[in-house]
């Protein structure tokens, strides 16, 4: 694990506690986003960066669940999360950008809120692609570049810019199906496939 890696770790160690605390503030950006993007998915899913769990309660039951996380303070919670809910889901500490699965192994990957906390976003998006089964779906949801200035600028001087879900899925060869722009089109929702 590269240093950058390591302290990206860490960081998310320290704020796993805090993370469901934020929970009031993300409803009013995200509307039903959760809800409606874990309604989608279908056969064995992975969640990428799954966090404290906070997905789980929204996962229909016949889905086979699976989830990575980088911090292990956050896996604990989504642990501890998914036993209260009585919900059985595989939860694995693996780095987005190298997940520890074989080509075409889930029928849905999901991902929320986490792309912009990923240094190597192509690299993250080229992995849930190989992963993915030809029509498999990819679900997301996340914050995106600022589109206005001065946010706009402020984006670019940043050492890793985020950049638009919906551009970077297509760069890795997926097919846009449908996105759209919540919270003053700071947050974007997308649903994508890769191509059979």
């Amino acid at each position: 694990m590269d240093a950058r890696t390591e302290e990206t770790r860490r960081l998310w160690d320290r704020r796993a506690a805090a993370l469901d605390r934020w929970g009031r503030t993300e409803r009013v950006a995200l509307r039903s986003s959760r809800e409606l993007l874990c309604s989608g998915a279908r056969g064995r899913t992975l969640e990428v960066a799954v966090g404290t769990g906070r997905n789980l309660r929204f996962y229909p039951p016949g889905v086979e669940l699976t989830g990575i996380d980088l911090s292990p303070e956050m896996l604990a919670r989504a642990r501890r999360r998914a036993e209260e809910l009585s919900r059985h889901v595989t939860l694995v500490e693996a780095d987005a950008r190298n997940l520890p699965f074989g080509d075409g192994s889930f029928d849905t990957v999901l991902c929320t809120l986490s792309m912009c906390a990923i240094p190597d976003q192509d690299r993250a998006l080229a992995e849930m692609y190989r992963v993915l089964v030809p029509g498999g779906r990819l679900l997301m949801v996340d914050h995106i570049e600022y589109t206005r200035r001065p946010l706009r600028w402020i984006e670019r001087r940043r050492e890793h810019p985020r950049g638009l879900p919906r551009d970077l899925a297509l760069a890795a060869g997926f097919a846009v199906g449908h996105h759209d722009r919540l919270f003053f089109g700071l947050v974007e929702r997308m649903v994508a496939h890769r191509p059979a």
